[in-house]
């Protein structure tokens, strides 16, 4: 709840005088112990209706009956504090959730992250690197959270991405793609199963944890899947076995100084580039980037051509893959479009 801390104080400073009072009061006026004054002060200003710990005299009843109306006095005080801020907190929500899915209606061609976990963390933060547009999905308040943190005007959805309803107001129909990082593969396959139908156009990335989950994602859907276990194994028997390799490919990591990343860029279809061969190009000259893979417009993902010949023809939809820093590659979409 949003309690406002001003509120707050005026009520406790309330009944911290009322009980000072009445406690005090009974003192003086029936010279009961200071054990009695204050249980006869507190039960009156709670208006539990137990009976008096001594009889009373007649100025004890009139101080009681005004020390009760000053009880029922804090308590809806007490009571009326508790109400608006549930009714402030349910606004607060309201608002926030209307905000977020009038942004989403704006969007498209976005990518959808199902879960903030440390896997969700990373990706946003690369999809943030990259200039793309993207909607996490989340239901954990502490993952939200930690998101927000990274990044303070994340769009999220909160609620869980496993249903139909969900991946609709985050703009399934609009993505271009969808990484579901979930902790559990059930989840991530449910997910898989709801995005493909939902969207037989969309790319969809998953999370996998040894072969059978794997080989499960694809036939749900999945157009790749990631296996952070095998990743990061390989990762570690490359570094030991092939030390000189890992250290050079280490570039990419994020964070690293004078980091390079492996990305793309599309052949436009008014390209001046399109119909020259990758030596008049000359993207390397424009731009300084290593061209290390072609995908022709007509190739599936298992077509790419690494180490392109000089002489390769260029054409419109053709994606160059490239290893650069984040300004060069921001220059080389400029050139290709």
């Amino acid at each position: 709840m949003i309690f406002r801390r001003t509120e707050v104080l005026v009520v406790g400073l309330f009944f911290v005088l009322l009980i000072v009072g009445g406690t005090v009061g009974y003192r003086v006026i029936e010279g009961w112990t200071w054990d009695d004054a204050l249980y006869m002060t507190v039960i009156t200003i709670t208006a539990v209706g137990f009976h008096e710990v001594h009889a009373l005299s007649n100025t004890g009843r009139w101080f009681t009956s005004f020390l009760l109306i000053g009880g029922i006095t804090g308590l809806g005080m007490w009571f009326a504090l508790v109400t608006a801020s549930m009714v402030r907190m349910d606004l607060g929500n309201n608002y926030v959730r209307r905000k977020t899915m009038k942004r989403l209606k704006k969007i498209r061609d976005h990518i959808i992250v199902c879960g903030g976990g440390r896997m969700g963390l990373q990706v946003v933060h690369e999809l943030e690197q990259a200039g793309q547009e993207f909607v996490v999905v989340e239901r954990d308040e502490e993952a939200r959270q930690a998101l927000r943190r990274v990044s303070p005007e994340v769009l999220i959805v909160s609620d869980d991405a496993t249903r139909d309803r969900v991946l609709r107001e985050a703009g399934v129909e609009r993505a271009k793609g969808l990484v579901t990082c979930l902790s559990a593969d059930t989840d991530n396959l449910y997910v898989c199963l709801s995005a493909r139908h939902l969207n037989p156009d969309l790319v969809v990335v998953t999370r996998a944890e040894g072969k059978p989950a794997t080989a499960k994602m694809y036939r749900a859907g999945a157009s790749h899947v990631v296996s952070p276990n095998v990743t990061g194994a390989v990762w570690v028997a490359s570094v030991l076995v092939r030390p000189s390799v890992a250290s050079i490919l280490d570039v990419t990591a994020p964070g690293r100084h004078l980091a390079r990343r492996v990305d793309y860029a599309t052949i436009g279809p008014e390209s001046a580039l399109v119909g020259k061969t990758l030596r008049a190009a000359g993207i390397q000259a424009e731009t300084g980037l290593l061209v290390i893979a072609i995908r022709k417009q007509d190739s599936t993902h298992d077509e790419v051509r690494f180490n392109p010949d000089a002489s390769t023809e260029l054409g419109a939809g053709d994606e160059v893959i490239v290893l650069g820093d984040d300004e060069q590659i921001r220059q080389l979409h400029g050139y290709v479009t």
